[in-house]
């Protein structure tokens, strides 16, 4: 008997499926040798610190560092969980054969590896194959099952997971107690720190400092209507032209960059050239071409959705991957917009697939599909290909309208890229009053090419919802303009003006600009190396950054106000204190990312790589104890996150470095008693049965009769929090 494991049901009914499996049984489906059985993601994860040793349910300094002996994992404290993993156990027991159908990645590997453990121990004697697919289609699948390979090929992948995760779990459980315990307003605050969300959160309020710390700059800009059409000062068109903050520059290098310092130097100019006659000194034209767009990995859609639509992260991830589990489009969670070059020959008829889309497709039938380095580069994927769509009809599927909106920009990307370039023609129209030289530029579409598929200004009805929002306008879209036929030498009136600017400060992020920002920290990075590897990578991976951003949001550290994310005066407090700069820039994920790389590939030694992690957590711990200042962090604010009146810039004169007359309260252990009254924790957002807790975020929340908690209070989890009035 072959056993399949896949980490979600839908998943494994599509596999049972194709292999013939269809009589169900509680928790598998069996049939034609097969037994298919699924887990629920993680139903494995690495134990708590007091699951080593009693003495770590204490927050206190005397147990920091923990660094346990050895890493164990352990089953989640769950009803279905042990359940699903009871019959698993047993499947795996009676089987001939196990293949391990688990998501195609790094967290798809650690997952089934850590249930197999678990279950089998260290008799695993059973042989293990690997099922390693894109698509959910019953043609990937069946491919899939015809190259199946042995599991220990996938040794290192897993060496390199099980890395990250005991790094994070060395980090995170240390540095989160380590500065709570430092640094807390209250003794029922919780300082979250963590690898990814702490650099991102120090993203957004580096950014907010820069917002509040900008001082405007007034400059004046020259120019002229002539014949209808606006002609501005050399260099005045350019948005990088503007002064700078705080730079002094000449009156001749203003007038040079088309802009001037001061009112009475743009009067002068204006002055200069008021009654003289404007002559046209000459015409230009430049023919260009636009190639379509690349096709998506999952943050480029991610930040596409939140543009047009107004999704956050973690929507779009959730309606993408509802679309993969559909068939309509396939694995999501990448970070490559290519395609390897084996995928170029089923094209064809994954546009013969797309129905809704007939007409569009059409013009590519008529002759052979272009494949161009942009779209198919083998070098250029590892595990997963880029987001596109299965050639399975959309219309025969049941749709949420948000679903259909994202398998829109899906389809409309990848028929897009078969189309020719976007053909183009820019005209620049020079002219001259007295010394001073003018211009101005159109730009006209020759031939749309694959415009006609994505339009930019207007986009095209979507033939799956029949309507587009209104909210489909792309704010990036090129102004496109005619220029009035002009002739070299004419000359004759004009009408100067004289416009008064002022430099403008950064903008805030937004969700689509903070996921941009995390994919390419690698900028902020000063070693050469550590930068190559960010430039691929990022902080975070395509598949948690969507998850970061909303851990930000719960823990009370940012909220929003309208699309522009901002810190609250928590967040902004948490960056302060940390003096570490390794833990709040991108360049400790650098470090991780490269030897994780590394140990995939064999060139680095996993052992080697935990015991510099240990190093490390055991120097931050002496470092952040050091510490003899009295600075505190802001406590967190009930409903922080959802607020959206208001700013924390009115926060801005709290520093950080508050000094409080009192001295640090000593930790005090939480006693669980039915007849004594408990902490009750301040969380940031509305508590919601079934949500993760806030405090540990590792049990859930429960419902009790006078107050929520969580399920890991036997654990010596201490939140609580009570119940609404009136419930």
């Amino acid at each position: 008997m072959i056993v399949c494991i896949a980490e979600k049901p839908s998943v494994a009914k599509d596999i049972a499926k194709v292999l013939g499996a269809t009589t169900a049984h509680d928790g598998y489906m069996e049939g034609n040798g097969y037994r298919v059985t699924w887990t629920f993601g993680h139903l494995c994860e690495l134990k708590a610190p007091d699951d080593y040793c009693e003495e770590w349910k204490r927050w206190s300094f005397g147990t920091l560092p923990m660094i346990p002996p050895h890493f164990g994992i352990k089953l989640k404290q769950d009803h279905g969980v042990a359940k699903q993993f009871g019959i698993i156990k047993r499947l795996f027991e009676q089987a001939d054969e196990i293949v391990n159908c688990g998501d195609a990645g790094q967290e798809g590997e650690l997952i089934q590896r850590w249930v197999r453990q678990k279950s089998l121990g260290g008799k695993n004697a059973t042989p293990v194959k690997r099922l390693w697919i894109s698509s959910l289609t019953e043609e990937a699948i069946r491919q899939g099952f015809a190259t199946l390979r042995p599991e220990s090929d996938y040794n290192p992948l897993y060496q390199a997971g099980l890395c990250r995760a005991i790094g994070d779990w060395l980090l995170g459980m240390n540095a989160t107690r380590l500065y709570t315990l430092r640094y807390r307003q209250g003794q029922r605050q919780v300082l979250s720190i963590g690898r990814v969300q702490t650099p991102t959160l120090a993203l957004i309020v580096n950014r907010q400092k820069e917002i509040e710390e900008f001082r405007p700059v007034p400059y004046w800009v020259l120019a002229t209507m002539y014949r209808g059409t606006l002609f501005t000062l050399q260099g005045a068109d350019k948005e990088d032209d503007e002064p700078e903050k705080g730079e002094e520059v000449s009156a001749k290098k203003k007038a040079a960059k088309g802009s001037f310092n001061t009112r009475e130097e743009g009067e002068k100019a204006l002055e200069s050239i008021r009654g003289k006659e404007f002559t046209v000194t000459g015409i230009g034209k430049k023919q260009g071409s636009e190639s379509a767009p690349r096709l998506f990995d999952l943050t480029s859609l991610q930040v596409e959705c939140n543009k047009k639509f107004a999704f956050s992260a973690e929507e779009t991830l959730k309606y993408i991957q509802s679309l993969y589990e559909k068939k309509l489009t396939t694995y999501p969670r990448v970070d490559t917009t290519y395609l390897s070059d084996d995928i170029y020959p089923k094209c064809l008829k994954t546009l013969e697939g797309l129905k809704p889309y007939s007409a569009l497709v059409q013009p590519l039938l008529q002759s052979k599909l272009p494949k161009s380095k942009k779209v198919f580069d083998s070098s250029r994927v590892t595990d997963h290909h880029a987001i596109i769509p299965t050639g399975v009809d959309p219309s025969a599927a049941s749709l949420s309208r948000n679903e259909k909106l994202v398998y829109d920009l899906v389809a409309r990307r990848f028929i897009a890229v078969f189309y020719p370039d976007c053909k183009f023609s820019i005209t620049t129209v020079t002219g001259k009053v007295e010394t001073l030289e003018f211009r101005a530029m159109g730009k006209q579409i020759l031939d749309p090419g694959w415009r006609v598929v994505i339009e930019k200004k207007k986009p095209a009805p979507d033939p799956v919802t029949a309507t587009l929002d209104a909210r489909d306008n792309d704010e990036e879209s090129d102004e496109e303009k005619e220029l009035t036929d002009f002739v070299k030498g004419e000359h004759g009136p004009h009408e100067p003006t004289l416009s008064e600017k002022t430099t403008t400060p950064p903008k805030p992020y937004t969700e689509a600009t903070l996921l941009r920002a995390m994919e390419t920290a690698g900028k902020f990075v000063e070693s050469d190396e550590l930068r190559d590897v960010l430039k691929e990578n990022g902080i975070g991976r395509p598949s948690t950054r969507a998850a970061i951003i909303e851990t930000l949001f719960k823990r009370g550290y940012i909220q929003k106000q309208r699309k522009a994310l901002t810190a609250t005066p928590t967040g902004v407090d948490l960056i302060g204190v940390i003096r570490e700069e390794l833990l709040k820039s991108a360049e400790l994920t650098g470090q991780w990312e490269k030897k994780l790389r590394e140990i995939e590939v064999c060139k680095y030694d996993a052992s080697l790589f935990v015991e510099e992690l240990k190093q490390m957590v055991r120097q931050l711990v002496q470092e952040v104890m050091q510490d003899n200042s009295n600075c505190r962090v802001a406590s967190v604010q009930p409903m922080a996150a959802k607020k959206s009146k208001g700013s924390s810039a009115a926060h801005a004169k709290k520093t950080v470095a508050e000094t409080s007359a009192d001295k640090a309260e000593k930790p005090k252990r939480v006693v669980r008693s039915r007849k004594k009254k408990t902490e009750e924790t301040a969380v940031p957002m509305q508590v919601k049965e079934g949500d993760v807790c806030p405090l540990c975020s590792k049990g859930r929340i429960i419902r009790g009769k006078t107050a929520f908690g969580c399920s890991e209070w036997k654990a010596g989890c201490p939140f609580r929090h009570p119940l609404p009035e009136g419930q």
